[in-house]
């Protein structure tokens, strides 16, 4: 792997104003580029929003969909890319080439090529499909990457087969934290006042960071996101939301991990925020995760094909009790 400079973004999208929020991306790029960033990775749905979409019609959602590439965001993005010879991933609703709707992943890149990730464990509207493969793919900067959307981060499987089909980066898109829950111990509500009154006071300020560095956001992350990294060997880079998203507040915790699961850089604001990192591919052979998928027995683990009977669909695991 080459050493590439990277950065991930957390900012507070608008609902269905594409317009505004790609306004934000190409500021972001731009600061980027000044610091010679060469890989930037923005939240997931970004583009056209998120948690509002749960209450659309189909017909607004189509209404907001895009084709993947043709469509004028991954042109946008296709053009930032060359502008600045920068690799830019940012996250959509994709309408397929079957009129299916997809919550998708657009990674665009400098050489004119994109990678396109929809989403395996989708459940934001029944109208949504979930995705049906895994994402791996080469950066012109040398790098070989993947990407899996939010939830998909949650399986250990998913991220396991992203690293054995040769990713050394792994993208982590995400809208996460501050999620209602139906466990006590996996985030929670947060006060959409305490995000709105935020600037009101240093009190106020410190009263939602507390929030976002706690349990709801930060805490919850550290019980499992540094050992996608850690087992397998891969950096990742977290990029989300920040701020009232509908009901939910989102967490930010902008972060870029080693193959170690150690946190090379991450995000303490309650705010729009980038936060940069060098990946030193030389860390790549040593890490313990690379090194244990040496050691792999693949002959016993065919019962990981084998379903149990307790599989379902991930809205109903998400939304039923």
């Amino acid at each position: 792997m080459n050493n590439i400079r990277a950065a991930s973004v957390q900012f507070h999208h608008t609902a269905n104003d594409k317009a505004a929020n790609l306004d934000k991306i190409r500021s972001f790029v731009a600061e980027a580029a000044a610091q010679q960033v060469e890989l930037i990775v923005f939240p997931e749905m970004c583009i056209t929003g998120y948690w509002h979409v749960r209450k659309l019609s189909k017909a607004d959602l189509l209404a907001l969909a895009e084709p993947v590439p043709e469509g004028n965001s991954t042109r946008e993005l296709l053009a930032l890319a060359a502008k600045y010879q920068m690799t830019i991933g940012a996250g959509l609703i994709e309408i397929g080439e079957d009129d299916a709707l997809y919550n998708s992943y657009v990674v665009a890149m400098p050489d004119g090529l994109t990678a396109c990730h929809r989403k395996l464990h989708a459940f934001e509207h029944e109208a949504i499909r979930p995705g049906n493969r895994f994402t791996v793919f080469d950066l012109p900067q040398g790098v070989r990457a993947g990407v899996l959307t939010c939830y998909d981060n949650n399986l250990i499987e998913n991220a396991r087969i992203t690293a054995l089909m040769g990713a050394e980066v792994l993208l982590a898109p995400h809208q996460t934290g501050g999620c209602h829950s139906r466990s006590p111990r996996a985030m929670g509500a947060i006060d959409t006042q305490l995000w709105l009154r935020r600037k009101e006071s240093p009190e106020a300020m410190e009263a939602i960071k507390a929030e976002f560095r706690g349990l709801k956001g930060r805490g919850w992350l550290m019980r499992w996101l540094p050992a996608r990294a850690h087992d397998n060997g891969m950096f990742l880079i977290f990029s989300n939301g920040v701020g009232v998203d509908d009901d939910e507040v989102r967490t930010g915790n902008a972060m870029i991990l080693d193959p170690y699961g150690e946190i090379l850089v991450e995000s303490t604001k309650a705010d729009d925020d980038m936060v940069i990192a060098d990946l030193d591919g030389s860390a790549l052979p040593t890490s313990s995760g690379r090194r244990w998928l040496q050691a792999r027995r693949p002959e016993l683990y065919e019962p990981l094909t084998i379903p149990t009977g307790n599989e379902r669909d991930t809205r109903s695991v998400r939304f039923d009790g």
